[in-house]
């Protein structure tokens, strides 16, 4: 197994301490062999004789992200939402952010879900070429929209050549998307990764060029924040190029009074944030339990949708897609046998 190169490293060396190989999966059953995962996937069998044997045949590891991010927050509130007594039980793990939890997925024992952007899949299109086989999507959660806001005396992307532009700490989206967006733009800029409240005091300084935010609006810090005249966002007009991972967005003056002028809109494209599911092998207990927690959540989506819950789930449409990836298998039959039941049943 190659170590995959870059920021995910270090974790994947740690990672395959715990899971040497892979498992033959879904699509990849009869072909993958060499290149399968280590966790074991028991098949039906008797039913479960023990009360640990009960609790592990219907528990969910969903590894989710940053313990102040908006996927653990919506992760602990899908476990609360799904549970079910000793028929399911779903643990959220923090962990270093959406971006890397594709590797948790991939390689750590326990995780049959995950919270992950989606360009994230750029990391393995060369070291594992099968990924798109291995992860399936269990819904598009919500779109994280680009946000560059830049000094008066920046006027396009390509002023940014050259110049101090920050993308907040590494293991956010900003940190791993944004350099990634940048280079497609043909922008070469002096990267930065400090938190976002110190980047943003520089840049009233004239320190820094721009700052640059990927997470879902409107952002607190640009509804809240004062600055001085001439301060804005940058549009980046959605092209080819962004097709294979993102969406186009739009930030709009209502969002952002202090910073975009009425009626005004400015062109942006958006990450998705999807929540993703191993592409295990059907009629295997894995496969059965990622199943289960899929119906359970898709027949309680309106729960989530209602007070008490983060407003991000009144947005969510169960049938949208996402880019560059295929439906788990039981999350198309759930969508399929709505489709065809009768209006009055629904």
């Amino acid at each position: 197994m190659k170590i995959l190169p870059g920021r995910f490293g270090l974790l994947l060396a740690a990672l395959m301490a715990l899971a040497p190989t892979f498992q033959p999966t879904g699509l990849q059953a009869q072909t993958s062999q060499a290149n399968t995962r280590s966790i074991a996937v028991p098949s039906r069998g008797p039913a479960p004789a023990t009360e640990q044997e009960k609790i592990n045949a219907w528990t969910v590891g969903l590894a989710a992200g940053l313990i102040e991010g908006a996927p653990l927050r919506l992760g602990a509130e899908m476990a609360r939402v799904v549970d079910d007594g000793p028929n399911m039980l779903v643990l959220p793990i923090v962990t270093r952010g959406a971006t890397e939890n594709l590797n948790a997925l991939l390689y750590l024992r326990g995780v049959d879900t995950a919270i992950i952007n989606t360009d994230a899949l750029e990391e393995y299109r060369i070291q594992v070429p099968q990924i798109r086989q291995k992860i399936t999507y269990v819904l598009n959660l919500f779109p994280s929209e680009l946000h560059i806001l830049v000094r008066p005396e920046i006027q396009t992307l390509q002023d940014l050549n050259g110049k101090k532009v920050n993308f907040n700490t590494l293991g956010t989206a900003a940190a791993y998307s944004g350099p990634m967006i940048f280079s497609r733009l043909g922008i070469t800029a002096e990267k930065l990764f400090i938190p976002h409240p110190v980047a943003l005091e520089q840049m009233r300084k004239g320190e820094i060029a721009a700052v640059v935010f990927i997470t879902s609006k409107p952002v607190d810090a640009f509804v809240r924040g004062r600055f001085e005249p001439g301060f804005k966002f940058l549009a980046v007009p959605y092209e080819s190029k962004f097709e294979d991972y993102y969406l186009p967005a739009m930030l709009e003056a209502r969002e952002y009074p202090g910073l975009i002028k009425p009626n005004e809109r400015v062109a942006t494209i958006a990450v998705p944030t999807a929540l993703v599911a191993f592409n295990w092998a059907q009629r295997t207990n894995r496969y059965d339990r990622v199943a289960r927690f899929v119906d359970l959540l898709f027949s309680r989506i309106e729960r989530l949708q209602g007070p008490g819950f983060d407003e991000k789930w009144k947005s969510i449409n169960l049938a949208a897609t996402v880019p560059g990836l295929t439906r788990f298998a039981a999350a198309q039959e759930w969508l399929d046998r709505r489709a065809s039941a009768p209006r009055a049943l629904r």
